[in-house]
C-alpha cells in the first residue's frame, strides 16, 4: 500500500519507443510553476480536463507530494503568473508487468525529448525494479530533466 502524500518514483530515457504506444491512453499535459525553490515546488497542471495544483517537497530517495482539484476558472485564475515557467507534453500510460509506464512526450520548446517515469509503493519496490529493454538511461534525479528545468528553458 502506497504511503499517502509520497511519492517514490524513477525516471528513464528511452532507448525506443514499446510497441503500440500510440494506442495506449494518453493525455495533453500543460502544466507551470508558481514557485520553484531547491526542496520545494508548487505546480499547476492541468491533464485532459482534469487541473489541479500540486505541492512537492524533495527528499533523498522521495518526495513530499500534496495535491488538489482545481476547477477551470481557479486553474485559470492561477495560470499567468506561471508564465516563464510552463511546458506541454502528451503522457502515455503504458501497461507493463505489474506497473505502469508513463511516457511523457514533450513539445513546444523541449520537442523531441521522450522520458519515461515509473511510481512506486514503497522504496524496496523500487530499488528491485528492473526497466524492460526498450527503456535507456535511469536519469532518475538529474536536474537536467526535471519538469522545473524543462519548464524554465
Amino acid at each position: 500500500m502506497k504511503t499517502p502524500h509520497l511519492e517514490i518514483e524513477r525516471k528513464f530515457l528511452l532507448r525506443k519507443m514499446p510497441r503500440g504506444w500510440p494506442d495506449f491512453p494518453h493525455d495533453e499535459i500543460v502544466q507551470g510553476y508558481l514557485a520553484a525553490g531547491r526542496q520545494t515546488q508548487v505546480r499547476l497542471r492541468r491533464s485532459g480536463r482534469v487541473c489541479s495544483l500540486t505541492f512537492k517537497r524533495h527528499g533523498a530517495e522521495t518526495r513530499e507530494e500534496r495535491e488538489i482539484r482545481l476547477t477551470r476558472a481557479q486553474f485559470e485564475t492561477l495560470w499567468p503568473p506561471t508564465a516563464g515557467a510552463r511546458l506541454t507534453k502528451t503522457r502515455y500510460r503504458v501497461p507493463w508487468k505489474k506497473w505502469t509506464i508513463e511516457i511523457d512526450v514533450y513539445g513546444g520548446s523541449n520537442t523531441g525529448l521522450v522520458v519515461a517515469e515509473v511510481e512506486f509503493n514503497d522504496l524496496a519496490s523500487c530499488r528491485a525494479f528492473r526497466p524492460p529493454a526498450w527503456l535507456g538511461d535511469d536519469i532518475t534525479g538529474s536536474s537536467r530533466y526535471s519538469n522545473i528545468g524543462l519548464a524554465r528553458d
